[in-house]
């Protein structure tokens, strides 16, 4: 996400960063790029025009224009005006009230009810009791979808009588709720294709029953400044308390974050970031600011990693990787660990250095770096005991055997030896290492 605007902006830094000196002309001319890769982005016209005003503003201050590093003073200045226009800080959904009530609506095709789960999903990874309450009574294998949902998730789901409105099922439901304690209940409200007077009555309506502390919009970021005509909408029908970008990985330009919360006034609580259920991330303006600009989000990779990978596996991952037997067996289960994380693209604009290549580039990366992952499993796992424990026996024969096996080249075995070493001399090094500081502190 963000991989367009991301690019420009950072070509047009670097360009500051040659400077000897900056004058009003090369803000201004700096401006002008920023402006035009933020419309380029899908940024709404008047976001734009407001954010390169304050920031011109901010840059052209004496303190700026006689720093010793003008070019990183003003993408300081951008990097702090963009966390405010994000929202300042990460808010999340209120959940003091017992239960918390969360009523979720969105057009057709936001991701509505598939967000539903997963928020499902993360609240019962933290020990909540869940109740979905399947409020969609239009569209044709809406309670069914739902339920599937439930089902994955292990939470519970209550579904409409024959006959039974929205507003009534609603009141149903939050008495359900109280008198078996659930500590969350989700609304699955129904979408439309757009907003019409039969649909905010009935949200209106279902709203005055449950008395929701979180009224929450899922947007599909892909619809560009059309996002922000429908938060204004909904906003002003029924009153948001928060939104939800759904799709986040598909969209190259990010204009949607960047003016949503500044038009609507409501902070983006969560981005969604693919299709599995684990695949949602917290909204927080400062780090998506750093992954705009190119400097990365470490804080979000290692949570992350604490999510999907198992504290138990990974001890024992760096465990063999410092022992010396480490073997082929210790290697697969690094790249299925590395699996987990997810899509390779968005961890890399999670480090620092990566993002500064552009879309392209970090696209083909990530392709070479999958299909080549893929390779080293098949030949991994075409490989008998002996020859995953003992690395040494891969003679001449073995790799064309193990070539004919995994469908691979010869060279593809050599490359993946090549890479099993610099494991190997890596975990010994790292072994070095730590004994030297073990030793140091002692």
């Amino acid at each position: 996400m963000f991989d367009n605007l991301s690019t420009a902006l950072q070509r047009t830094f670097k360009n500051l960063r040659g400077q000897g000196s900056i004058s009003e002309k090369n803000i201004n001319d700096a401006m002008r790029e920023i402006r035009l890769s933020l419309l380029e982005a899908d940024v709404h016209f008047q976001v734009v025009k407001d954010f390169i005003k304050e920031v011109k503003e901010a840059c052209m201050g004496e303190e700026v224009l006689n720093s010793v590093t003008p070019g990183q003073q003003i993408t300081k200045r951008v990097h702090d005006k963009m966390v405010e226009l994000l929202g300042s800080s990460h808010t999340g959904f209120s959940l003091n009230a017992k239960p918390a009530m969360i009523m979720m609506l969105g057009l057709q095709g936001a991701g509505k009810t598939t967000n539903c789960g997963k928020l499902a999903v993360r609240w019962k990874k933290e020990g909540k009791k869940v109740l979905l309450v399947a409020c969609d009574i239009k569209r044709p294998a809406a309670v069914q979808q739902l339920e599937i949902l439930a089902e994955q998730s292990g939470s519970e789901i209550f579904i409409p009588q024959p006959g039974e409105s929205v507003p009534m099922l609603g009141l149903r439901a939050r008495d359900y709720a109280i008198k078996n304690w659930f500590d969350i209940v989700i609304f699955d409200t129904a979408g439309r294709l757009q907003i019409d007077t039969d649909l905010v009555d009935e949200l209106k309506q279902l709203q005055s029953n449950i008395n929701p502390q979180n009224t929450v919009l899922v947007i599909d970021s892909a619809i560009g400044q059309e996002s922000v005509n429908v938060a204004e909408s909904f906003n002003n029908a029924v009153g948001l308390s928060g939104l939800i970008l759904t799709k986040m990985d598909g969209d190259a330009r990010g204009g949607a974050a960047l003016s949503v919360q500044k038009i609507t006034g409501c902070p983006v609580h969560l981005v969604g970031t693919g299709e599995k259920q684990e695949d949602l991330e917290d909204f927080h303006p400062d780090r998506i600011a750093n992954r705009i600009l190119g400097m990365g989000d470490v804080v979000s990779l290692v949570e992350k990693a604490q999510v999907n990978i198992d504290e138990d596996a990974a001890a024992k991952m760096q465990e063999r990787m410092f022992a010396k037997d480490f073997n082929y067996n210790d290697f697969l289960m690094q790249f299925q660990q590395m699996k987990k994380l997810g899509n390779m693209e968005d961890m890399m604009d999670m480090v620092p250095g990566i993002p500064k290549m552009n879309a392209e580039q970090k696209s083909k990366m990530a392709a070479h770096s999958g299909r080549q992952a893929k390779k080293f499993e098949a030949i991994i796992q075409s490989m008998t005991k002996d020859e995953r424990i003992r690395p040494g026996l891969l003679n001449a024969s073995r790799k064309k055997r193990l070539a004919r096996g995994s469908g691979t080249q010869v060279r593809d075995i050599n490359e993946l030896m090549k890479s099993f070493d610099q494991a190997r001399k890596m975990g010994k090094n790292l072994k070095k290492y730590q004994n030297k500081l073990l030793k140091f502190m002692k």
